[in-house]
């Protein structure tokens, strides 16, 4: 899997969190049960891209490998920083809450106001594939 980046539009322009940063930053919050109703981007556009039936099953067979056994990611405002493919089997497995960490005051953005095209892929992912989603 290729290395996943976190986005967030700002004033500054886009910011951009590495995800294997997230989630070793996030290793010593603890984690918490939070309610899926209240995962607010389930009912926003989330992956900001026009949705295909390639890409609907490439996201079912990410759904269906994602471990539950792994936290999602929060920001301070409760926002998904990772998980989402989590949150969407928790979800489908009929659950009412996902474990959940989230952080006090969001960390800073690896990047501000780089084009997504122009950040660094090709880096092994440091965290388990199992963590995907």
């Amino acid at each position: 899997m290729r290395k996943q980046y976190h986005f967030r539009p700002s004033a500054a322009g886009l910011r951009a969190w590495d995800v294997d940063r997230l989630v070793s930053l996030s290793k010593e919050v603890e984690p918490e049960l939070v309610p899926i109703t209240a995962i607010r981007e389930l009912d926003e556009p989330y992956w900001g891209e026009p949705m295909n039936c390639r890409s609907v099953a490439d996201h079912a067979r990410l759904i269906a490998e994602a471990d539950l056994g792994f936290p999602i990611i929060l920001s301070s405002d409760g926002r998904i920083m990772d998980g989402m493919h989590r949150v969407l089997k928790a979800m489908n497995l009929g659950e009412t809450h996902i474990r959940a960490v989230r952080f006090a005051s969001d960390p800073a953005p690896d990047f501000v106001g780089v084009d997504p095209d122009d950040l660094p892929y090709d880096e092994e992912p440091k965290a388990s594939k199992a963590r995907e989603g």
